[in-house]
């Protein structure tokens, strides 16, 4: 008597507990759904805290905005569109098995995350050296003192939330590129680029509602 056994072979990068790719894309996205939900939540919070002491020192508030530097920062919106493209690039190379289109795409990314940190760490230096850093380095020599402060306390918060999770990116794209190179991700399972390409542009939004509450408010009071 013979005993017959059945072995279930998985597709190549299909995980065990799923049947197939397209299950296991739809869960991987829900998943990332749900985390930048509760990242919306987080820096929705920050949002919320700026508007509160915004309508407490209206005018110091004003007044700090044009400590910052617009030029500075028009730029660096402009770098981080630019990297959305590549990444909807890297997002494409992934879903139409271009492998080519895919690292182009993630070093496209990487480097202009990378020339975004750079121009932050430009401010950050000139902010230092005008002594408006709170709690290491600050001196206001004028009226407001104190909701100047808070103001620069904002900023270096919401920005430097924001320039943390492109830190964060950047690192995940550094570890994404060999396994890219080796044709991990094809057109059938690619969820994981996907995925992250929701992440980048996510974190590219924050920035376009932060370049005008802390950049332009102050040239809207002019």
């Amino acid at each position: 008597m013979s005993e017959t056994s059945s072995v279930t072979v998985h597709a190549p990068g299909l995980a065990h507990h799923f049947d197939s790719y397209e299950q296991q894309k739809e869960t991987s996205l829900l998943g990332m759904w749900l985390f930048l939900v509760q990242e919306v939540m987080f820096f929705g919070g920050l949002f919320v805290t700026y508007v509160y002491y915004r309508s407490l020192y209206p005018h110091a508030f004003n007044v700090g905005a044009r400590e910052l530097d617009v030029l500075w920062g028009t730029v660096n919106t402009g770098v981080l569109l630019l990297s959305s493209f590549t990444m909807v690039v890297a997002v494409m190379g992934a879903k139409h098995g271009s492998r080519g289109g895919l690292l182009a795409g993630l070093w496209g990314t990487i480097g202009f995350g990378l020339l975004f940190l750079g121009i932050k760490y430009v401010e950050y230096s000139s902010k230092w050296e005008h002594q408006l850093v709170p709690g290491l380095n600050f001196d206001w020599h004028g009226e407001a003192a104190r909701g100047i402060e808070i103001f620069f306390s904002l900023y270096f918060g919401m920005t430097g939330m924001h320039a943390l999770h492109m830190v964060v990116g950047i690192a995940i794209m550094f570890f994404m590129l060999r396994p890219a190179a080796r044709g991990k991700w094809t057109p059938e399972n690619h969820n994981f680029v996907e995925g992250f390409g929701l992440y980048w542009h996510f974190v590219d939004i924050v920035w376009i509602f932060l370049f005008p509450f802390l950049y332009l408010i102050g040239l809207a009071s002019e």
